[in-house]
């Protein structure tokens, strides 16, 4: 892993607390490291370096060395960045982007988070005011933890790294944990650690004289606009997919794509191949269960493009990557494509340094199915009255279903009538119902979180978006939390595990604002997804990519929790270790294993306990030498 980490206080900070904080980041053998210290101000960092490979060490600072930056990321409009740092008359040491920052800061305080187009998170300790500031990208792609208590504030890249103080608590949020059980992911400003915090994304953080202050700079405007062309639209989409693919084939590393086979990734492919000087490197991942294998799809589109392709098959022999996941992972994560997405991360590794990929179409251009649900269930009334009936038939009906199949479709649909939109959406986004999750907990957690509704995160969403629509207000919401709380750290973390970097040119923000504001009819039409992304692509890929059926990137979840995954997930959640937390009816976790044995789909349910107890077990719990205790007979 690569990343920050620090410490500011009102007194003297342990700079060798920060280098072991830092130690934590190392991963592969990272290209260079360093430390600044002064009487108020310990920062660290870990990289991997790809531009300015022999020169772009950190930390960096401005000319008197008053003001001092340690950063994780890439600002690719840094050339631009550099050349009116010079016109204003500032010296510049190295050939990279991080010095950028320090200047930057001198000429527009905490405004200079405007000036960048990239990924990032850093920090700015300006000595002359003793003041920090902390800052994370306006989608989200880098993390950034930070605790405080009010004397003293930590940050780190990774929420591990700040348990290496002593001093630090090892308690999990149950809050969190609740959120986590609804969503798959701890949504910040959450952690899964007491007293600890996720910077959101598009957020600053500036802390002095012992007080920590947040606030927003950047949300992105879903306000609809209108468009003359479709087929203006479409040209106007295309030039800027190519800019931001352009500006993010830049440095001094082997370059690369991660090519699912979708319309996103081929998209970003096809750009790539307009600016590339030879073959683009691609890397596909494909599943021995033919309905998630999307191979043929991406060997479709290299071989238009004559890509040096390179693909692997996941098999349930792939189960050996958990212990891997769990130490990678700050937190616990359920979504199983995890798992897919760290081999093909370490396949790419293994050949280049950097990976562009097709993440954010799908939110900003309509591409999930949902969105179709969503669209259409926005003109069947409410039925509130029949709120508790239609939910259990809903719920019965669905978990009768396989994964995908109309029958559990038609059980969420059922489910979703008896609710208002941001309810409905949220229902979509859930895999365990309120009802589920109080079934789940032992007397005193269900007594802890009884007036906690994780559904209220979706709803604060929804009355923060500007959209005028059902649709546009869904796409909004899930930028800002299914976007930045789980495919970005999904990727993130499986990358930078890899030592390799992903770079997303859908979430550049000039063209996610612009795409915003495009009617929702240009994203949903007439039972259609991607509708104007389509029509933008179409000269760029083959026609068959263009009507394939939408595939999720999973994986047989369900299957392998009945087979290659049964023993380990009865073993690990019914035994004593597990047990003894207190957080878990033992009894609801046997009957859940149980029914989904029988044939009942409770895989995701399933996961997110073995996730939340292998996560347990890796951060919480002390070594234990030898054996654990013995696990529970499985009936």
């Amino acid at each position: 892993m690569c990343g920050i980490a620090g410490v500011v206080t009102t007194g003297r900070p342990d700079p060798s607390l920060v280098r072991r904080m830092c130690d934590v980041l190392a991963h592969r053998g990272p290209d260079g490291e360093g430390f600044h210290e002064d009487a108020h101000a310990a920062l660290g960092m870990r990289r991997l370096a790809i531009v300015d490979v022999p020169g772009g060490g950190q930390p960096v600072y401005n000319e008197d060395r008053s003001v001092v930056a340690v950063f994780n990321g890439e600002i690719y409009n840094f050339p631009a960045l550099r050349r009116e740092l010079r016109d204003r008359g500032h010296r510049l040491a190295t050939n990279g982007d991080t010095e950028c920052l320090v200047h930057l800061y001198e000429d527009f305080g905490d405004d200079l988070v405007h000036r960048l187009r990239g990924m990032f998170a850093f920090a700015i300790w300006d000595g002359r005011r003793r003041r920090l500031l902390l800052a994370r990208d306006r989608v989200g792609k880098k993390p950034l933890y930070w605790r405080s208590d009010g004397g003293t504030l930590w940050f780190a890249s990774e929420l591990k790294a700040l348990t290496r103080d002593p001093a630090a608590r090892r308690e999990v949020d149950l809050v969190a944990l609740h959120h986590y059980l609804t969503y798959q992911y701890v949504p910040a400003p959450w952690s899964i650690l007491r007293g600890v915090h996720k910077l959101v994304p598009g957020h600053l953080l500036s802390w002095q004289d012992g007080v920590a202050v947040t606030r927003r700079y950047w949300r992105i405007d879903c306000t609809p606009r209108e468009v003359t062309s479709e087929e203006e639209a479409a040209e106007e989409l295309r030039g800027r997919l190519l800019d931001a693919t352009r500006v993010r084939m830049v440095g001094e590393r082997p370059l690369g794509a991660l090519l699912s086979g979708g319309i996103d990734s081929s998209a970003v492919v096809a750009a790539m191949a307009r600016y590339s000087t030879g073959p683009v490197k691609t890397f596909s991942i494909g599943f021995d269960e033919e309905s998630l294998d999307e191979r043929r799809y991406a060997r479709m589109l290299a071989r238009h493009y004559a890509t040096d392709h390179h693909e692997m098959v996941v098999t349930s022999s792939a189960l050996e990557v958990l212990p891997a996941l769990s130490r990678h992972y700050s937190e616990p994560f359920a979504d199983s494509s995890s798992i897919p997405t760290f081999y093909v991360a370490r396949m790419s590794g293994a050949q280049v340094t950097v990976v562009l990929n097709g993440d954010g179409g799908d939110e900003l251009f309509g591409g999930y199915l949902r969105y179709l649900l969503m669209a259409r269930a926005g003109r069947i009334p409410v039925f509130p009255v029949l709120r508790g009936p239609l939910d259990r038939a809903g719920s019965a009906l669905a978990a009768r279903g396989a994964p995908r199949s109309g029958l559990q479709r038609a059980g969420r649909v059922l489910g979703l009538l008896g609710h208002p939109a941001p309810r409905r959406h949220a229902r979509l986004m859930s895999y365990f119902t309120s009802a589920e999750k109080t079934a789940l907990y032992s007397d005193p957690l269900r007594a802890r979180l009884a007036k906690i509704d994780s559904h209220d995160l979706l709803d604060d969403a929804f009355a923060a978006s500007r959209a005028d629509s059902v649709l546009g207000r869904v796409m909004d919401v899930d930028i800002n939390t299914y976007l930045p709380g789980d495919l970005l750290v999904k990727m993130d973390t499986a990358t930078m595990a890899n030592s390799l970097e992903a770079r997303s040119p859908f979430l550049d923000h000039h063209l996610m604002e612009w795409a915003a504001g495009l009617p929702p009819g240009l994203k949903v039409r007439a039972g259609t997804t991607k509708y104007l992304l389509k029509k933008a692509v179409a000269p760029w890929l083959p026609p068959e990519l263009l009507t394939r059926p939408k595939m999720g990137f999973g994986v047989p979840l369900a299957r392998w929790l009945r087979t290659e995954l049964a023993d380990l997930s009865w073993d690990v959640l019914t035994d004593h270790t597990a047990r003894s937390r207190g957080l878990f009816r033992p009894e609801a976790v046997r009957e859940l294993l149980r029914r989904h044995a029988n044939g009942h789909d409770h895989g995701s349910r399933i996961w997110a306990l073995l996730q939340f107890e292998l996560w347990c077990r890796a951060f919480l719990d002390p070594p234990v030498p030898g054996i654990d205790h013995g696990p529970t007979a499985r009936p």
